[in-house]
């Protein structure tokens, strides 16, 4: 097994900014939060059976023998799993362990049927790596990973359907899960935010999880504790299950504030396990934990230890897809965004997608203005997804050729936008057969312009001393046009005929 062999890590080292500090009613406290991150791995097939992991059939249509613990079935592991933990691991920047082994994990689940889980536990597939978070400041902030390791899913139980009778739905029981191990490197619930989309991100570009959380596919246990600030370590509570980024945020605002109240009135934490309810906004206790690991592991006897060998690695390490921070450092170095928009680019993988169709070929910052400013702004206004766009990429690059070949003005692009989003259709017909094409007849904008001097002689005085009333005039000429006029040769005319410089 590979051996890390770097410096240790001062847990809770990072110190928060003075502006992340949360006032209480006696101090200033700082929130360290730490994260586990279960993912689903994205595979046809359960982690130690055959049985499919098809999201939405009937209860326990999907549970194998071995999913349903019976006398004498083995579990097998399944290397596309393994595969997928590796990849997700590379593309995390981490350490991946050759050898790693299985563990029993002996806790009582009802809607297990072993009565334990078969997870890793000190030999994961995957050690040491970090995730460097881009923070809507500008700032960014790297949080340490502290492992990645396989293990299997619980079913659900489901207590509403008979009265005074529970009853076991096993569909999801063993479907593989890669349980990701953060450091408490966060500082405050925005990063907190920032850190799970940013993980939910990598884990869909790699392919390696659709990520869903509304599916349940993507969830998260925080763990979050209060210091003064630069002090040591608070004792943390976890917050189990946390299925949405915008609850994750919330969670942790009262949890670090309930954390506070407690410790100011004279009393302390304890650490015990949570959960937050979305209707309250509020945390409630759900069982106490006296260890962080109390689940008297072993090793699990029917799984030799799992070896990877090099050569997959190297294979599935050539097989990475270009990843977020590298199509982000792309865009700012070959096609000249800034920061800022090359950060808001690269937080979707079909945002992304959608603004490399309308770039190629094209002027890339003028791609990303419209595809940031007025497709992503109209989206959300809307409320849709970019997949369902009414507006194509073919569709807005085919706006973006007219406006650089002078067909239509920018105001005119607009007003195209606008019809192509409620009617479709080829922009080029559009502007063809409503007349849309801009005027850049300098005889047909002289004559504008001139209507416009003769119509205001005072102003067109004023402007011999103030150049700047010059736009004015400018405005005046579109608006009698209809906005046609090309505004670069209108704004020449205009200059020229109020004898400006």
């Amino acid at each position: 097994m590979n051996i890390n062999v770097s410096e240790p890590k001062v847990l809770g080292a990072r110190q928060a900014e003075p502006h992340q500090l949360i006032k209480g009613a006696l101090d200033d406290w700082e929130v360290v939060i730490g994260m586990e991150i279960h993912a689903q791995v994205q595979s046809n097939a359960k982690l130690f059976s055959g049985a499919s992991t098809a999201f939405g059939g009937e209860p326990n249509d999907h549970v194998s023998l071995v999913d349903a613990a019976m006398p004498g079935m083995l579990p097998v592991i399944n290397e596309a799993c393994v595969e997928q933990a590796v990849k997700t691991g590379l593309g995390l920047k981490a350490q991946i362990n050759m050898v790693s082994r299985f563990d029993r994990k002996n806790y009582f689940y009802p809607d297990l049927p072993q009565g334990y889980q078969i997870s890793q536990f000190a030999h994961p597939i995957v050690g040491e790596g970090e995730v460097i978070v881009d923070m809507l400041s500008g700032e960014r902030i790297v949080v340490g990973i502290e492992r990645l390791h396989l293990e299997q899913d619980a079913g659900k139980s489901v207590h509403d359907l008979h009265q005074g009778r529970s009853s076991v739905d096993l569909n999801r029981s063993g479907v593989a899960l890669m349980e990701i191990v953060s450091r408490p490197d966060i500082r405050s619930s925005d990063e907190a935010k920032a850190y799970l989309t940013k993980m939910r991100l990598i884990l869909r570009t790699l392919g390696t999880s659709d990520a869903d959380m509304e599916k349940g596919n993507l969830r998260a246990d925080i763990n979050v504790s209060v210091r003064k600030p630069g002090g040591p370590l608070g004792t943390r509570c976890e917050i189990k299950n946390v299925n949405s980024i915008r609850f994750a945020g919330q969670a942790i605002e009262y949890e670090a504030r309930r954390q506070i109240g407690i410790i100011e009135d004279g009393g302390k934490i304890d650490q015990e396990t949570r959960l937050f309810d979305a209707r309250t906004g509020e945390t409630r206790s759900m069982r106490s934990k006296e260890e962080a690991h109390d689940y008297r592991y072993f090793p699990d006897p029917d799984l030799l230890p799992l070896v990877v060998s090099q050569e997959t690695v190297d294979r599935l390490r050539e097989s990475l897809p270009e990843l977020p921070d590298e199509r982000r450092a792309r865009y700012i170095e070959e096609l000249g965004l800034s920061a800022y928009d090359a950060s808001v680019l690269v937080t979707d993988v079909a945002a992304s997608t959608y603004f490399e169709t309308v770039a190629t070929g094209r002027d890339s910052k003028a791609a990303a203005n419209w595809v940031i400013n007025e497709l992503f702004g109209r989206l959300n206004k809307e409320g849709i997804d970019i997949e369902d766009s009414p507006v194509s990429a073919q569709q807005l690059g085919g706006i973006l050729d007219l406006m650089g070949q002078d067909v239509i003005s920018g105001k005119i692009a607009k007003d195209l936008f606008e019809i192509v989003w409620s009617e479709g259709g080829d922009p080029a017909e559009i502007v063809e057969s409503r007349g849309m094409k801009q005027v850049t007849d300098t005889g047909a904008i002289e004559t504008a312009v001139e209507d416009v001097i003769a119509a205001n002689p005072d102003k067109a005085e004023q402007a011999k001393a103030k150049p700047n009333l010059a736009g004015w005039f400018v405005g005046q000429v579109m608006k009698a046009t209809g906005g046609k006029a090309n505004p670069k040769a209108v704004q020449e005319i205009v200059r020229a005929k109020l004898g400006i410089e």
